[in-house]
């Protein structure tokens, strides 16, 4: 496992926030695509292979990088939202 972490992609080099883009989201750098879109593309079941015919600027260490700047925003700020899944058990 840490052999992986040290192989992960710095999301500082692809990620920026700008005010002039989808009012200051996280978007990946050079593109009006925004980390939550990509993240919900996954989340829908699209792999790398499918995002990347559609959106073929989007490379393997892009999409990497949207990951690893989900995990360091729940490593440091603990968004959960459990309230609406415990009202559903």
């Amino acid at each position: 496992m840490s052999d992986a972490i040290e192989k992960a992609v710095d999301w500082r080099d692809y990620i920026v926030c700008d005010p002039a883009i989808l009012c200051g989201k996280p978007t990946l750098k050079g593109t009006r695509l925004s980390v939550e879109f990509v993240l919900e593309l996954l989340a829908a079941g699209w792999n790398m292979q499918d995002i990347r015919v559609d959106y073929p600027n989007l490379t393997e260490d892009r999409i990497r990088a949207v990951l690893a700047y989900a995990a360091e925003t729940f490593r440091e700020d603990r968004p959960y939202l459990f309230s609406s899944a415990i009202a559903k058990s």
